[in-house]
């Protein structure tokens, strides 16, 4: 699991176009520079020893809205931590294998809707518009150069627009475009909601995938 995350997070801030992680003695910190995420921590090997240790220099920093990500139940991290600390929406880790005919595999795209992708700095992003050019569905792949471990990111379908199989297409689509560049396998984090969709599309939970929020007190 540990090394599961840790290809997570490189290919996570690359898609969301953040500096590379810094590395922490509990893991890896991802500067997000944004007013209510300013930053989040992420904990491979997260225990008690080292979720403490990780919140006590959040704590001691005094800094509000920076998070702390773990592979451990909700329920768990909460007991380790103060009351300044916020649990955010649950959240899983989810991995699946991408094997080389996944490059070539025709997807097909529901009637009336076009598809519309393409790729740079590493990130391919994949649309689904209609007609008059609304944007119905949209997702990225990440895969930073030489990594086996495509991210998967991203993926949401407009609700007026939900449950037409445009998740399934665009997801289908990047796991192609990372077959097609080399992953052997991908992952992403999952939200409650969307979890049922990739376990129809063979994709497997492997932890739990939690946040804590910091509010300075």
């Amino acid at each position: 699991m540990p090394d599961l995350v840790r290809a997570w997070v490189p290919g996570y801030a690359l898609s969301r176009g953040l500096p590379p992680a810094v590395e922490e003695p509990w893991g890896a910190r991802l500067d997000v520079g944004l007013p209510h995420h300013r930053a989040r921590h992420v904990l491979p090997d997260a225990d008690e020893i080292t979720v403490r240790k990780a919140a006590a220099h959040i704590e001691a920093a005094g800094e509000p809205c920076v998070w702390l990500k773990t592979c451990l139940p909700d329920e768990t991290v909460a007991g380790w931590l103060g009351a300044q600390w916020t649990s955010n929406s649950p959240g899983f880790l989810m991995s699946t294998a991408v094997e080389p005919r996944e490059a070539t595999a025709a997807v097909p795209v529901p009637a009336g809707y076009a598809l519309v992708s393409g790729s740079q700095h590493g990130v391919t992003e994949v649309r689904l518009v209609t007609p008059d050019g609304t944007v119905a569905a949209t997702g990225q792949m990440a895969l930073g150069r030489g990594a086996a471990t495509a991210v998967i990111d991203q993926i949401e379908t407009d609700p007026d627009h939900r449950r037409r199989g445009l998740g399934s297409v665009v997801v289908r689509t990047l796991i192609g475009a990372a077959a097609g560049a080399g992953a052997t396998d991908a992952v992403l984090c999952a939200s409650v909601e969307g979890r049922g969709l990739y376990e129809a599309l063979g994709w497997r939970t492997r932890a739990p995938f939690t946040s804590f929020i910091h509010r300075a007190m």
